[in-house]
């Protein structure tokens, strides 16, 4: 890299130095360009043409750029190609006098913390995860964190099998990046590549930010608590080390999007505020819920077919989380691909799941009013999340405001019944906060159809702030006001040809030929001498000519600062926004659970503790759907399984063909995890079985034969 040789390219070079591992939009007026590597590198992955700088002095500098109002569809391909991408804006408007404006970096974009729509999947998560790992090889502290959503958790892996353990998990969460302290390595069989398949890009970070004093002291300023004994955190170091790297990363990278909407306001949330909608980590084990190896997700199909070619060419649903998914908002099919990856095993929460199911699947005038009014509800975890970041646009407000006015009719729904009903859906009830301040608040000061973004103006409604009133009509009727002061000054001075004119040397002017000049008022101030007239001002019309020249100017300066306020406002509701959108998606996901259950005649499963598995009229959802779309019908099963009566022999390939003469658990001795599952399967039927029988079983109990009286199949 050549010497920087204008203050221009020395400016470059050390805002580069700050950010040498991201590739660097250099804002340069209606272009952001790109200069030495990064050119190359931007040129090669976005296919455009790659030019150079201060070719005529014999020192090519490599350079290209992509226009500014077009630059996050760029963007979003850079970051989908797993590169780093540091924003760097004017900060001033360029002006007579000024040789070089300042810059600033405004905003970092990384894989893990994208929060833009163009580069998230709705239904599915964007995690950051962060790995500590404890100097003895365990245990190891794993968080991840979805900044478009909030949420935050942790959890730590010790023993033998910690590693496996480790990057099991990170199959199962996919994400597309993950922290990793500097001079450690992640998995010892893997020496160079570390992460290959398993946490997307890795990023490395120094050894002392996963140290776990600072990781305390991050969060507990974070959070806004004296101590952190209320999170789970206090016996798991090595967890509380990973969640504090987390939120030291986004720190390091918070977006200013109040400080690049409005450079002059001088606007700079800390990186608390601009995280406020992280206001909580939870930490889980592993075994709160039913464990479920990347192995098993794959071949049950969970959520990905194992043939692609074949699911390509199959217009029906070829994975569970595809027959299952009736949902209508982003945040409940973001929760129910949760649910699936994590089922339930607790009983009581199983049961209340499906007491809530229960009372929808009866409840069908009300289960259709509450999906109607769930589609007009947007992603709320997603919006709240850029208003807190301060990336929202004048739109996306009016997104959430559209969503609040849903929110009171939604919840007039769920209105428990007097005795009866289901508790988890009085819980939702209690949870659905209408939000009205919030509401209120849009619904003055925003436009119903603003602009798309913050730097144009338009955004505030009319009647919201009087000065903006005022200099809109300034702006607006500015020819009328001027030819009625004229009007009105010739009836005063009573010189009919009295004019008002413009110009760009000497702005508004009154002008008075030399004839009438002795009706010349004495509050007239004397401007300019003409061959045959007079130029004059008065008091009033430097004020209406200060306005209107400086109106547009401060229009949008005033628009922006109360765009800012609006959306300061907003953020600092963030706590009840994320606990509203919750309880919005659960609901999501049961009235789509109850809306499949009448649907296709599912019926509720009954548990006991005695391990007997009893199924009539069984039926596969995918293979089901895959059918009835084909036009055919899927053939019901029945399955009796009682312990000690019935044997289920797995046979797992010719060289484990000796499985056949041992029971289930002595079969499954050698292969633990298969133990563990056999075990959990036995006693505890997944909180989706609601659709392993059909309605044969409940409208007939006859059909209900014991295993005694069924020859074991």
């Amino acid at each position: 890299m050549s010497e920087p040789t204008t203050p221009l390219m020395q400016q470059y070079h050390a805002i580069k130095a700050r950010y040498p591992h991201a590739l660097l939009l250099f804002r340069l007026g209606d272009f952001y360009e790109l200069f030495y590597e990064d050119a190359i590198i931007a040129a090669r992955e976005l296919q455009i043409t790659l030019t150079s700088r201060n070719r005529e002095k014999g020192q090519p500098i490599p350079m290209c750029g992509v226009p500014y109002h077009a630059a996050e569809g760029y963007i979003a391909r850079l970051i989908r190609a797993g590169f780093k991408i540091a924003i760097c804006d004017q900060m001033e408007q360029p002006g007579p006098g000024k040789k070089l404006v300042r810059r600033e970096v405004v905003r970092v974009i990384t894989p893990g913390t994208a929060t833009d729509v163009a580069l998230l999947d709705a239904r599915e998560n964007n995690f950051l995860a962060s790995v500590a790992k404890h100097s003895s090889g365990s245990p190891i502290g794993l968080a991840f964190v979805d900044l478009s959503t909030g949420e935050f958790q942790a959890t730590e892996f010790s023993g033998a099998r910690a590693d496996d353990d480790l990057r099991d998990e990170l199959q199962l969460l996919r994400p597309r990046e993950t922290l990793l302290p500097r001079p450690q390595q992640l998995f010892e069989t893997a020496k160079t590549s570390l992460l290959e398949g398993v946490g997307g890009v890795e990023s490395r970070l120094e050894d002392w930010v996963f140290q776990r004093d600072y990781a305390e002291r991050i969060l507990r300023e974070q959070f806004g608590v004296a101590e952190l004994t209320g999170f789970g955190l206090d016996d798991h170091p090595q967890a509380l080390a990973a969640a504090g790297a987390i939120v030291h990363y986004l720190r390091e990278n918070a977006a200013r999007g109040d400080r690049s909407a409005d450079a002059n306001a001088n606007v700079d949330a800390s990186g608390v505020e601009a995280l406020r909608h992280l206001d909580r980590v939870r930490y889980y084990e592993q075994h709160d819920t039913l464990v479920l190896d990347p192995v098993s997700v794959r071949n049950l199909e969970l959520l990905a077919p194992i043939f692609t070619e074949e699911a390509a060419r199959t217009s029906g649903p070829t994975t569970l989380i595809a027959a299952l998914d009736a949902t209508v908002t982003g945040m409940g099919a973001r929760l129910l691909r949760s649910w699936v990856l994590r089922p339930l095993i607790d009983n009581e929460a199983i049961e209340a799941r499906l007491d809530a199911v229960g009372h929808l699947v009866q409840q069908t005038v009300v289960r259709g009013e509450i999906r109607k009014e769930l589609k007009g509800i947007l992603d709320l975890e997603r919006l709240t999340s850029r208003i807190t970041l301060g990336l929202a646009t004048p739109r996306e407000l009016v997104a959430l405001r559209k969503s609040l006015v849903q929110l009171p009719v939604l919840k007039n729904f769920l209105t428990p019944q007097p005795a009866g009903g289901s508790e988890l859906l009085r819980h939702l009830h209690q949870e659905i906060d209408e939000l009205a301040d919030v509401r209120d608040r849009l619904e003055r000061a925003i436009a119903d159809e603003p602009p798309a973004l913050a730097t144009d103006p338009g955004m505030i409604r009319n009647g919201y702030h009087a000065e903006l009133d005022e200099l809109r009509d300034l702006s607006q009727h500015s020819k009328q006001i001027i030819a009625a002061m004229e009007e009105r000054e010739r009836k005063r001075t009573n010189i009919n040809s009295l004019k008002i004119r413009f110009n760009q040397i000497f702005g508004y002017y009154i002008e008075i030929s030399k004839a009438n000049l002795h009706l010349a008022p004495a509050d007239y101030e004397r401007k300019q001498t003409l061959v045959n007239a007079e130029r004059f001002t008065s008091s009033e019309l430097k004020e209406y000519e200060r306005k209107i020249l400086a109106a547009d100017e401060r229009i949008l300066e005033i628009e922006r600062q109360l765009f800012v306020e609006v959306r300061s406002s907003v953020a600092a509701q963030a706590a009840r926004l994320r606990r509203t959108a919750a309880a919005v998606a659960q609901l999501d996901v049961l009235t789509a659970f109850a809306k499949l259950a009448a649907d296709r005649g599912y019926a509720r499963p009954e548990f006991n503790s005695t391990g007997e598995l009893l199924i009539i009229g069984g039926r596969h959802p995918v293979i089901e759907e895959l059918l009835r779309q084909k036009g055919e019908r899927f053939v019901p099963n029945d399955l009796c399984f009682e312990p000690g009566r019935q044997q289920l022999l797995l046979i797992t390939g010719p060289n484990d063909g000796f499985f056949c003469s041992r029971s289930p658990g002595q079969a499954a001795h050698h292969r633990p995890h298969l133990h563990a599952h056999w075990r959990q399967r036995q006693s505890r039927p997944r909180a989706l079985d609601f659709s392993c029988r059909n309605e044969r079983s409940r409208r007939h109990p006859e059909s209900r034969h014991s295993c005694e009286s069924r020859p074991p199949r």
